[in-house]
């Protein structure tokens, strides 16, 4: 039976409650992981454990309205608020030197918004699949987002349908159920549901519009890492990211789409591993 997934530790926000762990050598360098929406820190289990055997001192969290973090009525769960919080939380965990970040699609707008607005400082930046580049979300997220208060009506047992599909299209070859019931379980019952569609009427371009022209600016190694089969996300986007970030490489991860800690987390953790201990970090673009 697989190791539960726990995150023991609580920080207060202004956006509720967050809930985090830390796996791995105190003395290790630290690494921190952002995932995505509408995941938690679940998705980074199998990456966490081996950059922590392989002496990481690693942090995950879910973000406010996520996984076992707060979810309430009225709860400020946009991106613009998520990047304060990263923020807030680096500062709280108080630690020796600038960690090095991975972080996965929403995550990924959320630790830029985080360093580039609000001073958070990395040793360098794994991007996986980031929201990045306007103009992003699939129809079907526009559609949920144009009428998030009719989809929080929907019968509970068409919600949960509705949630499992659509995080099984994350996927190139496909969730196991188990897998698929874990993601889906903090989105259900009345509380869940309501802050699945709370989060996507929040998800609002502008986030992304503000930092998108500072891309530039970004000066320490920055790595983006990129399903090859990704529909939520083309790899194309990818490639257009990297040229916009000086020093940028770009890792395709073949047989992997949107949800690449689930379709290959070995490949994803070795890539990771190989950026994280390299002297450089930067490098050409490539588009194998």
């Amino acid at each position: 039976m697989p190791a539960p997934w726990l995150l023991p530790h609580t920080h207060p926000t202004a956006s509720g409650d967050v809930r985090w762990n830390v796996l791995g050598d105190p003395g290790g360098p630290p690494v921190v992981l952002l995932h995505g929406t509408p995941f938690s820190s679940y998705v980074w289990r199998a990456v966490a454990r081996t950059l922590a055997a392989r002496g990481h001192r690693v942090f995950v969290w879910d973000m406010p309205g996520y996984g076992q973090s707060a979810q309430y009525e009225g709860q400020d769960v946009s991106l613009g608020a998520q990047g304060r919080v990263f923020a807030e939380l680096l500062a709280h965990w108080d630690l020796p030197g600038p960690p090095a970040v991975v972080a996965h699609d929403f995550g990924g707008a959320t630790a830029l918004r985080a360093h580039l607005l609000h001073g958070a400082a990395y040793r360098r930046l794994a991007l996986v699949d980031p929201v990045a580049l306007a103009p992003w979300g699939s129809p079907f997220f526009r559609l949920v987002r144009e009428n998030a208060d009719v989809f929080a009506r929907l019968p509970p047992h068409l919600h949960a349908a509705l949630v499992r599909e659509y995080l099984v299209s994350a996927s190139s070859p496909g969730l196991h159920p188990a897998v698929a019931e874990q993601l889906a379980a903090p989105w259900l019952g009345p509380v869940g549901q309501g802050a699945f569609y709370r989060q996507i009427a929040q998800a609002d371009q502008r986030w992304t519009d503000e930092i998108e022209p500072r891309y530039g600016e970004l000066s320490l190694p920055v790595r983006i890492l990129w399903g090859e089969d990704d529909t939520w996300i083309p790899l194309e986007r990818g490639q257009a990211l990297a040229a916009r970030i000086p020093g940028a490489s770009l890792v395709p991860v073949p047989g992997a789409g949107h949800l690449v800690q689930e379709d290959a987390p070995a490949e994803l953790a070795g890539a990771l591993l190989e950026f994280l201990t390299e002297d450089g970090g930067g490098g050409t673009t490539t588009t194998a």
